[in-house]
């Protein structure tokens, strides 16, 4: 955890983060009840993390030739990925990006700086979760 979050140190930001919509793969996950916007995962869906590109910590489409992240994981990490507003209503460059509250390992390894659980958790507190419901993490 980081009180000083920047671009690729890893670390998940100390703040009060809203929730702001997610992302869901339709084709592992059909049911999941949430008062919050899922979008359906495309193929094409990408998370721009390049800081000098304009798209910096923002949703962006395939082709893109920028550092970004793949918002279909080959695992499951990214089966619900809700987003945080992290550095995204007053985003700020090399501010840290795509950080996301999704799914864990069934270790609970670390993250790239994103919060993470397991998937029963998730889909038990999915229902009570909606636009503006506020995460804290706190040290």
């Amino acid at each position: 955890m980081t009180a000083f979050k920047r671009e690729g140190d890893g670390g998940t930001p100390v703040a009060e983060m809203k929730l702001l919509y997610g992302y869901r793969r339709l084709d592992r996950l059909r049911s999941a009840k949430s008062r919050l916007v899922l979008k359906a995962t495309e193929a094409r869906d990408l998370w721009c993390d390049e800081p000098s590109h304009p798209s910096y910590n923002r949703p962006v489409s395939r082709p893109l030739k920028a550092s970004h992240e793949d918002m279909m994981r080959t695992d499951d990490l990214y089966d619900i990925c809700l987003v945080l507003d992290w550095n995204l209503t007053a985003r700020k460059r090399y501010g840290g990006s795509a950080i996301f509250f999704h799914l864990s390992h069934d270790d609970y390894a670390p993250t790239a700086g994103c919060v993470a659980l397991k998937a029963r958790d998730m889909l038990r507190i999915l229902p009570f979760l909606r636009r503006g419901t506020v995460l804290k993490v706190i040290k």
